[in-house]
């Protein structure tokens, strides 16, 4: 499988299929494709894998489309103002990604839910508490919220996220929930009172708009009430 990558602000990958081979995504991911493309829509797996989608805040059903009969083409297209990246997952070289980072991948990709290991991330964490985490074999390409900023952690060295600018890691790295220091900052400061501290040995993926930003961005503009 061969693909491109088009778009800056609103992305598009292209990807270029051998006789045979397949591609799975959400319903509702394919933008455009050859017609000899063969859609099947699955839950993929037993009521675990069904159940772990669901709580990574995935959909229940996937589609597989597979190249028929030669050569075919299928594109995948963001949902939200974004980057789209391609990780090339192997056994020993999985990710972690946020909820809904899944956009499409090889059918050799496996999607499970992941937990934080720390009680305390799943109840301050926000984004991190509940996120997708990427194993097999195969290409998989994951959908992140604006321009992506990437850092190479070493062993125990740490990085301080603002909460739902975490976008992937590596599966060796960490992540814990630390608080702001200061009464006065957490009060004030205007940062909330938690933050996400990730450690290495691993990769880091940043995004810079999370689509909850934006959404408390825009709320205050949103009618509260009926205009009768």
């Amino acid at each position: 499988m061969k693909y491109e990558i088009k778009g800056e602000t609103l992305p598009v990958v292209i990807c270029y299929l051998e006789d045979g081979e397949r591609m799975i995504t959400e319903g509702g991911g394919m933008a455009w494709m050859s017609p000899n493309m063969k859609m099947e829509t699955s839950s993929n797996g037993g009521i675990g894998k069904v159940f772990g989608r669901m709580f990574s805040g995935e959909k229940i059903f996937q589609n597989f489309y597979t190249a028929i009969g030669g050569k075919g083409m299928i594109a995948f297209a963001s949902s939200f103002p974004g980057s789209i990246r391609a990780f090339d997952i192997t056994p020993g070289n999985e990710i972690i990604a946020q909820k809904s980072a899944f956009l499409a991948s090889e059918s050799g990709v496996d999607c499970s839910v992941h937990f934080s290991k720390r009680f305390s991330s799943g109840l301050f964490g926000g984004e991190g508490f509940i996120m997708q985490r990427f194993s097999g074999q195969g290409t998989l390409f994951a959908e992140f919220d604006g321009h992506v900023v990437e850092y190479d952690l070493k062993a125990g060295q740490k990085i301080v996220v603002d909460t739902g600018h975490l976008a992937a890691m590596s599966s060796s790295c960490n992540m814990d929930v630390v608080t702001v220091p200061g009464v006065k900052n957490m009060l004030f400061g205007g940062e909330g009172v938690f933050n996400t501290e990730i450690t290495g040995p691993g990769h880091v993926w940043l995004q810079t708009m999370p689509i909850s930003n934006v959404a408390s961005a825009l709320r205050p503009y949103f009618p509260t009430g009926n205009n009768d």
